[in-house]
């Protein structure tokens, strides 16, 4: 059974050949693709601002510190799937990306932004693809839905910030997987439609909808011959029920391996999150979540108001029906079923392919998103509305088709006219909104002039404020997020570490925990001021909490160290090392407190560790445990000892150790000689210049340099050589210069005494 045939593309030149059709096709896609490029191409010298510090600039998935296998079992902030507080997001295709920028080109933000510029290039160019071969659209109007769509504010979110990519990229296989199940004659085209849905998944959840489409899309298309001929259905057939069998049971195994990942527990959001979805009236959700979905679609016709976020406060509950903001719900509903009605009746004739195509890509991909099926950790969020958005502009471009068709010569001046003004102020407004996007500063001040009764942007402002050192300024806007939220735990705990010189930084950590009793932070910061307040039991308590919370918490377990007492600072310490065995600190903390133990033996080995690990991470970072070596092994006698730690040091921060060398040869030879000048000076034996031989070899290794001696020592008269003179070089006696010295580095000696001096 095989689909119905769809009416053909109208062109508004029938006589053109194949190949000059296929020229006309690229040169579509090539001039959307260019101004979706060219209008964010503003984007490029923006920062890392937002969600991208903890998803790339943090994610040790991202910058190399986990191994690739690593981001397999993290979800997409670098959080492994099995801890319980995983945002259980699994998006490893997207992380894969991440990686590859990092490993190309670090942390310059602008070859990330041009990724994203590049891959939203790639998306309009695939809608017009299926404008065309899926919404049945005439080729003029699938490009005018393109250039809607490159153009379309909405997008800035998925495009300008780095961490979107994750949106972008999922649609691109989202219309891939379209375009392989719908416009493809291959007999694989569902497997390849599969692979591409899957791949959109693990970009992003959302793709997942990708098959869902397919299915209901499919059996639109082929409702007229449905019923009307037996089922005969095979696995490797080209029929509805072939095809709908794979698909369907496709989506089913995928759904579940993702449902799997979740490993047993739900990602826990909070009521700032999602207020609504916590909110205890069933009617109070449902009206809320409507006018939410109204609303999303209202940013889709009308992108003015933009913002990163819209949580706490930015859009308020529907808690009545006599709300007003009811009527756009009620608008929304009356347009959805018109046009589901006017589908149903058309089901045969199939005359409105290209609105029902729009409507099922406005729908579909926003579900997930909607909190209508699963709870979701936002209220509105402007980057899950980028495969939407393909559907909103499929039925805005589908219903100026249809105005075209029936206006005269005047009524399509004005259209085109109309259609000018909306794409140049899309483009505006998108260019705009870029440069809001361009740093952290710039984005929170942009949303605050917007939303200024949003208690996380005045918390997010606080904290940038708070960073930049103007504390006056951020304790005004975390008070003022705690007058729109009272509850806010995290704004309570931040105000509460800049009030501490006034006394009321406990009533807030207090009030932090009241609100979120497994605040980590707030149990911290408590047992600090506590410990300053020489209340030791009550920190040890605090701490207690703090590590039971979270047991790899790094700073807990140091602020452990310096409050507990006897053994426990024993084991504080050797969970330090147990945690981060790559911090030098961890290993100079240790040293110190063993010296204080006067275990200096064990106190100079963790010294040792110290420079060996600062060494490779920051040689200036070496200086501390450096310096304390040295001074135990002074004042402990062991000057050789000494020396053999200065130079080895002195001479791996050299120019590959030429002064290490220079100084061993030199100490060496100095030794000899000294030894030389006794035996003369008593008469008995003498060495010549030319029994001291230093080999080649010895002066290459960074061992101590051999020195060998030809012969046994022999007493020879004063006069055997008249030209012979005791001392044979001013390096062996008066250690004046050294011919090493000035062309590899300076002396180590004179470096590590002002290092000495300091202590």
């Amino acid at each position: 059974m095989r689909r119905r045939p769809l009416p053909s593309v109208r062109e508004e030149a029938a006589t053109k050949s194949w190949r000059s059709v296929c020229e006309n096709e690229w040169v579509t896609y090539t001039l959307v693709a260019s101004v979706g490029a060219l209008i964010y191409s503003n984007s490029l010298n923006g920062e890392f601002v937002h969600d991208d510090i903890p998803a790339i600039v943090s994610n040790g998935d991202v910058n190399g510190a986990n191994s690739v296998l690593r981001i397999f079992k993290d979800d997409f902030w670098g959080t492994p799937m099995s801890d319980p507080h995983s945002h259980k997001s699994y998006r490893p295709l997207t992380t894969i990306t991440f990686r590859v920028n990092y490993a190309l080109c670090g942390v310059s933000a602008w070859w990330w932004h041009l990724f994203n510029v590049i891959l939203h290039a790639a998306c309009c160019a695939l809608v017009a693809r299926t404008g065309v071969l899926i919404a049945r659209l005439q080729r003029p109007f699938a490009a005018l839905a393109a250039l809607l769509f490159a153009v379309h504010p909405i997008h800035t979110e998925a495009v300008s910030g780095v961490v979107g990519r994750a949106d972008v990229l999922a649609c691109f296989f989202f219309l891939s997987s379209l375009l392989l199940y719908h416009g493809c004659t291959s007999r694989h085209r569902v497997v390849w439609s599969v692979v591409m849905a899957a791949l959109s998944m693990f970009a992003k959840e959302t793709g997942l909808t990708a098959l869902l489409f397919n299915i209901v899309f499919d059996l639109y298309r082929c409702w007229g011959t449905l019923f009307r001929s037996p089922v005969r259905w095979r696995w490797k057939g080209d029929n509805v029920w072939s095809r709908v069998s794979r698909g369907l049971l496709a989506l089913i195994i995928l759904a579940g391996f993702r449902l799997i990942l979740l490993q047993g527990s739900l990602p826990a959001f909070s009521a700032q999150d999602n207020p609504p979805a916590f909110h205890p009236s069933f009617t109070v959700r449902l009206l809320t979540f409507c006018y939410l979905a109204a609303f999303n679609w209202w940013l889709l016709i009308c992108p003015w108001t933009l913002s990163h976020d819209w949580q706490m406060g930015s859009v308020p509950l529907v808690t009545t029906l006599w709300d007003y903001r009811n009527l756009l719900t009620g608008a929304a509903i009356l347009a959805l079923l018109a046009l589901t009605y006017r589908f149903v009746m058309d089901l045969e004739l199939q005359r409105h392919t290209p609105a029902v195509a729009g409507l099922l890509l406005l729908i579909i991909p926003y579900l997930p998103a909607s909190n209508l099926l699963v709870t979701v950790g936002f209220v509105v969020a402007e980057r899950v509305l980028y495969i939407p958005s393909v559907g909103s502009v499929l039925l805005t471009v589908c219903g100026m088709q249809a105005l075209w068709r029936r206006g005269g010569g005047s009524g399509k001046r004005l259209m085109a006219l109309g259609v000018a003004v909306v794409v140049a102020g899309g483009a505006a407004r998108t260019v705009l909104r870029n440069q809001d996007w361009r740093t952290r500063e710039t984005i929170l001040r942009a949303d605050l002039a917007v939303l200024p009764h949003n208690a996380k942007l005045h918390y997010n402002f606080a904290n940038f404020l708070k960073d930049i050192e103007q504390q006056e300024n951020a304790i005004k806007h975390y008070k003022e997020a705690l007058r729109l939220w009272p509850s806010y735990a995290s704004a309570h705990n931040n105000l509460g570490t800049l009030e501490v010189w006034s006394g009321r930084a406990e009533q807030h950590f207090l009030l932090a925990l009241r609100y979120n009793a497994r605040h980590l932070n707030a149990h911290y910061n408590l047992a600090r001021l506590y410990r300053k307040k020489n209340r030791i039991a009550e920190s040890l308590k605090m701490l207690e909490r703090c590590i039971s919370l979270e047991p790899r918490f790094v700073p807990a377990h140091v602020e452990m160290f310096l409050t507990a007492a006897g053994q426990d600072k024993h084991a504080a310490l050797r969970r330090l090392l147990d945690l981060e065995p790559r911090n030098w600190e961890h290993y100079f903390r240790y040293g110190n407190w063993l010296k204080g133990k006067g275990l200096w033996a064990l106190s100079l080995k963790y010294y040792q560790s110290a420079v060996r690990v600062s060494y490779v991470t920051s040689r200036r970072a070496a200086l501390p445990p450096l310096t304390a070596a040295a001074l135990l092994l002074r004042r402990d006698g062991q000057r050789m000892r000494l020396l053999h730690l200065l130079t080895r040091w002195q001479g791996g921060r050299g120019a590959g150790g030429a002064a290490e060398r220079a100084w061993r040869l030199r100490t060496e030879l100095a030794g000899r000689a000294a030894r030389y000048t006794r035996v003369t000076q008593s008469k008995s034996t003498c060495l010549h210049h030319s029994h001291l031989e230093v080999s080649a070899h010895s002066y290459r290794t960074n061992e101590y340099t051999d020195i060998h001696v030809k012969s046994e020592c022999q007493t020879l008269p004063a006069t055997t050589n008249p030209q012979f003179k005791p001392t044979h070089n001013k390096s062996e006696t008066k250690l004046k210069s050294c011919p090493l010295k000035d062309r590899n580095g300076p002396d180590p000696f004179a470096l590590v005494s002002d290092h000495l001096k300091t202590y």
